[in-house]
């Protein structure tokens, strides 16, 4: 990957490798298959060089002006750095490889009622979990079986889900320039989704304002739709998704935004990760309209 520097491409060329880490400017982590592995040193140096010429042609700058910076590079790879004093002990990076592939549903779990619960949810689709825990991953499984003839539009902050369907729109989110101009958010990029006649709106991760405006999409019709929340169960993620329209319609009240989210959300399927690094299904929940939301856990792992 012209991308990467030269030291860290042999990592990227492994097709199971998924994440490159550098910590303190040097030291370089790998994740393979779900774990973490300690791989060489980077020269001093080296990494604060090449994160400067790729950022370069992206018009995003890393200085202690703007001592963070989160992108995605022209062959997919997502790059997240952060540059002292911020980072206390040196340059951190961490390189997200895009892999243009799906795993299959069977993948996450063994079960054939948990894979009818996926394929056939009842309403729209919430996926909660932890970082890492493969929610994105089980989105882009799920849309592998969609059937052809549906039009999805797909709005990430930073383009990551690999979609094969025959009629996909993408958006993607735009940070501000250096000047502080020219920001376009999820929630633009959800209210112009509904001008564009979808069947199923995709979100890759709703954690801001744009949490009202997609529980507002939900409820337009447009069943199948689905997007993924950090968070401890099922119940924890509806709770933040409360959370997030509290702070964006901060005028609702309590009650009100429940009964919204919970039309909105008819299924909720928790991820974790095992102790062997594969991403599985925990547990699915059902979710009951109601002022008094009542989750029915409709399917649970075994362990």
């Amino acid at each position: 990957m012209t991308t990467l520097p030269d030291s860290l491409r042999e990592l990227a060329a492994d097709p199971l490798v998924t994440d490159i880490l550098v910590n303190n400017g040097v030291e370089v982590w790998y994740e393979r298959q779900g774990c973490l592995h300690r791989s060489h040193d980077l020269p001093i140096g080296t990494l604060e060089s090449h994160l400067e010429r790729i950022l370069a042609p992206l018009g995003r700058r890393l200085d202690r002006l703007s001592p963070i910076v989160d992108a995605r590079l022209s062959d997919g790879t997502r790059v997240c750095a952060i540059i002292p004093p911020v980072a206390v002990a040196g340059t951190c990076a961490a390189f997200r490889l895009f892999r243009d592939v799906t795993h299959s549903l069977e993948s996450f779990s063994d079960s054939s009622e948990a894979i009818d619960f996926l394929l056939r949810p009842r309403g729209n689709l919430l996926i909660t979990g932890a970082t890492g825990s493969g929610k994105t991953s089980l989105i882009a499984s799920i849309l592998e079986r969609v059937a052809h003839t549906e039009r999805i539009v797909v709005i990430e902050d930073t383009h990551e889900l690999p979609v094969h369907l025959p009629n996909v729109v993408r958006l993607e989110a735009r940070p501000p320039s250096a000047e502080d101009r020219g920001a376009v958010n999820l929630d633009d990029l959800l209210r112009v989704a509904l001008r564009l006649r979808p069947d199923r709106i995709i979100v890759g991760e709703v954690r801001g304002t744009e949490a009202s405006t997609l529980v507002h999409a939900m409820n337009t019709g447009h069943i199948g739709s689905m997007s993924t929340v950090h968070a401890n169960s099922a119940a924890d993620g509806l709770e933040r998704l409360d959370l997030l329209v509290s702070k964006a319609a901060p005028s609702w009240k309590s009650e009100d935004i429940r009964r919204t989210v919970s039309s909105a959300i008819g299924t909720v399927v928790h991820l974790v990760r095992s102790d062997d690094g594969r991403r599985l299904v925990d547990h699915i929940a059902h979710v009951h309209h109601s002022d008094r939301r009542i989750i029915d856990t409709v399917h649970r792992a075994v362990a």
